[in-house]
């Protein structure tokens, strides 16, 4: 019972959306699905340790680090307009000092988030080419464990 979770597992991974598609593997030797489901588990393992990568392994989520809200704007406006309404104030007029405050310190922040949500994206893209190249290492080797064993692997 414990092969067939791992196969299960195996499944799903190789299921997932990806640059690189699952294999179709059929038994050449007419092996049980038993056998398939062991052979497949054990190539499993194998493969992971010669690509040094796992596809039953999930990372960070690219949508997740670009996602942004605005309140990085309005927390700067916020912080801007206090700090320009007591500069304003020494100036003689702390309304407009706030009125200041606040557009620099919105823009500062709105500046500041969009140039870190590049930076994020950057970073997701590069770890989506990585996961894509450990994926590909991954089935060859696995390929390469069941056309061992008497599987074809398309």
């Amino acid at each position: 019972m414990k092969n067939h979770f791992l196969v299960f597992g195996l499944a799903i991974a190789l299921a997932a959306p990806s640059a690189v598609a699952a294999p179709y593997i059929y038994p050449q030797k007419g092996q049980s699905q038993q056998q398939q489901d062991k052979d497949q588990g054990e190539c499993h393992v194998w493969a992971t340790k010669q690509a040094g990568y796992d596809p039953t392994m999930s990372g960070p989520s690219a949508q997740a680090q670009t996602r942004s809200t605005g309140r990085g704007a309005v927390k700067g406006g916020a912080v801007g307009a206090a700090g320009g309404a007591i500069i304003g104030a020494i100036a003689g007029d702390a309304g407009k000092g706030a009125a200041i405050g606040a557009v620099s310190g919105g823009l500062f922040n709105g500046l500041r988030r969009r140039d870190q949500n590049k930076q994020a994206e950057a970073q997701a893209n590069a770890y989506n080419q990585n996961q894509d190249a450990g994926r590909a290492e991954y089935q060859r080797a696995l390929g390469a464990c069941l056309e061992g064993r008497g599987y074809t692997v398309r």
